[in-house]
């Protein structure tokens, strides 16, 4: 006696367009971190006086390299 059992599919699943989706979420994260290091380091390495000339405070770097990360892609 031979029985057949199946396995039903799960929708969504492991399929090409998944992966797609993975690499290019991964490919944004890379460039919005790299947007933000970018942006940190250079105004990490500016004075007060010249944050100052370009209306910005020391306190306010870590903002705005969120922000230029936000952007990014």
């Amino acid at each position: 006696m031979a029985y057949v059992s199946e396995t039903p599919r799960v929708a969504g699943g492991f399929t090409p367009a998944w992966f797609s989706a993975m690499v290019e979420a991964y490919r944004i994260v890379r460039i919005r971190r790299e947007a933000y290091r970018r942006t940190f380091n250079e105004l990490s390495a500016m004075n007060d006086k010249e944050l100052a000339d370009i209306g910005l405070s020391s306190l306010m770097v870590r903002d705005i390299a969120r922000q230029a990360a936000a952007m990014a892609a």
